[in-house]
C-alpha cells in the first residue's frame, strides 16, 4: 500500500479550467520527474470551484524527499504564482494509506466516498460485504506530516473509496467527480 494524498482545492470562481490546464501541462510531469505518482485528477461536479486530485508515494520518507524536490525545483518555482493565483484554499488534504486511484480512460462520472466510521471492526465488516478491490479502499495514515509547508487534516479517522456501494451507516460525504482527460490524449 502507498501513502496517498487526496487533495481538494477550493478555487476562485471561474479559475478551475485555468488550473487544470496548467496542472496537466506542467505539474503532472514535473511531479513524476521527482518520483511522485500522480493519480486521478477531477472536476467536482457539485462545485464548479473545486479541483480534486490524488498523488502517491511508496512511504513517508519518499514523500518528504519528493515533495522537497518538487517544491524547491524549477517547475514549481516557474509556475507557482500562476497556480496559487487560482486558489482560495489548498489545505483540504487527507493523508491516506491505500492503492491510489486513477480512473479508466473514458470513465465519465466517478464517485468518491469519504466515510467517518464509528469503529474499525464494524467498518471492516461493512467493507467485506460491500466493497470490492476495484473500490480502491484507503484508510487514514496517522503518521506525522513530515512536510509541514503542505498541511494535512489531522485528528480524524476516515475511509475513502471510489465507485458506488451500499451507503454505510456512518457519516459520509460522497463526491461526484468528472475525470480530467490528460492533455496528451
Amino acid at each position: 500500500m502507498s501513502i496517498v494524498e487526496l487533495r481538494q482545492y477550493t478555487l476562485h470562481p471561474g479559475a478551475r479550467e485555468t488550473l487544470i490546464e496548467l496542472f496537466e501541462r506542467e505539474f503532472v510531469t514535473g511531479q513524476q520527474a521527482v518520483g511522485i505518482t500522480v493519480g486521478g485528477r477531477f472536476r467536482d461536479l457539485d462545485d464548479p470551484d473545486r479541483f480534486v486530485w490524488l498523488r502517491a508515494f511508496p512511504d513517508m520518507a519518499h514523500r518528504r524527499r519528493a515533495l522537497e524536490a518538487f517544491y524547491t525545483g524549477p517547475v514549481w518555482r516557474e509556475h507557482r504564482d500562476a497556480a496559487n493565483a487560482t486558489m482560495v484554499d489548498s489545505d483540504n488534504v487527507l493523508l491516506l494509506r491505500g492503492p491510489g486511484f486513477t480512473p479508466p480512460s473514458g470513465a465519465g462520472e466517478v464517485f468518491a466516498t469519504v466515510c467517518h466510521p464509528a469503529d474499525s471492526a464494524a467498518f471492516d465488516a461493512y467493507a467485506a460485504r460491500y466493497l470490492k478491490p476495484g473500490h480502491a479502499l484507503h484508510r487514514t495514515e496517522h503518521a506525522e506530516n513530515d512536510f509541514p509547508p503542505l498541511p494535512v487534516r489531522t485528528g480524524e479517522d476516515v475511509r475513502v473509496w471510489f465507485g458506488l456501494a451500499e451507503p454505510p451507516s456512518w457519516p459520509t460525504r460522497r463526491l461526484r467527480l468528472e475525470a480530467v482527460t490528460p492533455y496528451w490524449l
